[in-house]
């Protein structure tokens, strides 16, 4: 195999780790990994608004609201405007969002975040800087994306039925 193929062929497993985990998670929890990351930034941080929550998950308000109201269709979040400051809205965790969280696959950002953090200082400064150049060679630098190991839009239905929607 040439350079060009061993790249194509290492970006495609990554590719397909990556759908292969995403369709696991919706599988096991009928939840996408946007979703199931915004359910954990509500377990750590407490009580966030969509901006906060935006902010943490580094994604857009209206991404964060998308998410959010399919979340809260579901039963999984609920949200109460405050009552220091009637502007603002919170979005708190339901039981039931708890209950799905511990019984949720280990998403994969943190499992990569792991092994990732092992890495000399060098070998991460030299992963990143590939990883930006193909971004770049691929035509995709300018492409807007959040630290969400996921395929497909962010805000997207889960593939879990949503008589809802």
């Amino acid at each position: 195999m040439n350079n060009i193929e061993e790249v194509l062929v290492a970006l495609r497993r990554v590719i397909r780790a990556t759908d292969l985990h995403s369709k696991h998670l919706s599988k096991t929890t009928g939840l996408t990994a946007p979703q199931v990351l915004l359910l954990q930034t509500l377990r750590d941080k407490g009580l966030l608004t969509n901006g906060e929550l935006a902010k943490e998950m580094s994604l857009s308000q209206a991404t964060v609201t998308s998410i959010l109201d399919r979340l809260e269709k579901r039963g999984f979040v609920v949200r109460e405007r405050s009552n220091t400051d009637k502007r603002k809205v919170h979005a708190i965790l339901t039981p039931l969002g708890r209950d799905t969280l511990f019984d949720a696959p280990i998403p994969l950002q943190e499992h990569f975040a792991s092994q990732f953090s092992d890495l000399q200082s060098w070998e991460q400064t030299m992963i990143i800087s590939s990883l930006q150049r193909i971004a770049y060679m691929m035509d995709a630098d300018h492409i807007d994306a959040s630290p969400v190991l996921d395929i497909g839009q962010l805000d997207r239905h889960s593939s879990a039925p949503d008589k809802t929607d």
